[in-house]
């Protein structure tokens, strides 16, 4: 009894197609007839008649074949891509409508996507008019495009005018930020500001009611949550943070330098010794290549180092890692 042919992709090329393309290259050309099994081989271009006898199929060259089939699959993934964009283009206004519809409904969903920074900042403006108690904010620096720049928030003042607490965690990179530091000294209430090394992505607290978390890298998107286990969650991880955190204001920590390395080279010889890149280690402790590169350089020069892998053995042997625990 003849098997039926079972249709396929081209990656998935069944064992007669195998067979008869194989055979196919060795001798040369096949009958027609012995293509039966098979069609998919004349389907995938992979045999084509013969020009002067059509009795007979040549094989395509497997080099020639593979990248054609490989087009084929990079068309469908573009395809696909492309009805990606198409579906979402349809359900933004969708998603858009039904977030203004709950809104006006008096609803409160748990979690709402925001999409465009104007959304983003009305709703979180929208939330601090109605904070009561504290405002916690994660601020690794940027802004979104057309967002007024961190320092200048216009809600800062209004919320420690009615007697709320504020308490920011920067990147260590703005610690000795002058534009950062003129706008703290603006603020009149109970506020405090700390950095680490390290912070996670933007994060809002409001009350341990609302919290506003990036949903996009460029935070043009934004999450609102009111999921009361959530928003708790990452008002706690804020609080652990803050007490490893280095007071910034209103007063400073002294930064100490340990046998003449800063607190600074401490983290990047850490990011070091986990194989970072410089641009990496930039991005991780919010500094640009150019300066996180003067810091390894002043590193290397400390520890006496010519080689970036010699960098690496020496920050091992030097202890310095055990120091900044």
């Amino acid at each position: 009894m003849t098997q039926q042919h079972v249709p396929h992709r081209p990656e998935e090329l069944c064992d007669a197609g195998s067979v008869v393309y194989t055979r196919a290259l060795r001798e040369g050309r096949i009958p027609n007839e012995d293509v039966e099994q098979a069609p998919c081989l004349v389907d995938f271009g992979l045999l084509h008649p013969e020009v002067d006898n059509m009795r007979w199929l040549r094989p395509t060259a497997p080099n020639v074949a593979l990248p054609r089939l490989l087009g084929t699959i990079e068309d469908r993934i573009a395809e696909q891509r492309r009805r990606e964009e198409r579906l979402t283009a349809v359900f933004q206004p969708l998603m858009a409508l039904d977030a203004q519809l709950a809104s006006e409904s008096g609803d409160n969903p748990e979690i709402t996507v925001l999409d465009g920074c104007e959304r983003i900042n009305s709703a979180i403006e929208r939330a601090t008019r109605e904070t009561t108690e504290e405002a916690l904010a994660v601020q690794p620096g940027g802004t979104c495009p057309t967002e007024p720049p961190s320092d200048t928030r216009p809600w800062d003042q209004a919320l420690l005018s009615r007697g709320c607490r504020l308490r920011t965690l920067y990147q260590h990179t703005t610690f000795h930020s002058s534009a950062r530091r003129a706008h703290l000294g603006q603020l009149v209430g109970d506020v405090e500001a700390r950095t680490l090394d390290e912070v996670t992505e933007r994060l809002f607290v409001f009350d341990r009611t609302v919290a506003f978390i990036p949903a996009s890298k460029d935070r043009s998107v934004a999450l609102e949550l009111r999921h009361p286990a959530l928003v708790d969650y990452f008002a706690t991880t804020f609080w652990r943070l803050w007490r490893l955190a280095t007071p910034m204001w209103p007063q400073a920590a002294p930064q100490p330098a340990e046998n003449g390395i800063t607190t600074r080279q401490h983290a990047i010889a850490g990011l070091l010794v986990e194989g970072l890149t410089d641009a990496e280690i930039a991005t991780r402790l919010g500094m640009n290549i150019r300066t996180a590169r003067v810091h390894i350089a002043k590193l290397a020069a400390t520890l006496g180092s010519n080689s970036r892998a010699q960098l690496g053995y020496l920050i091992g042997q030097s202890g310095i890692l055990d120091q900044g625990r």
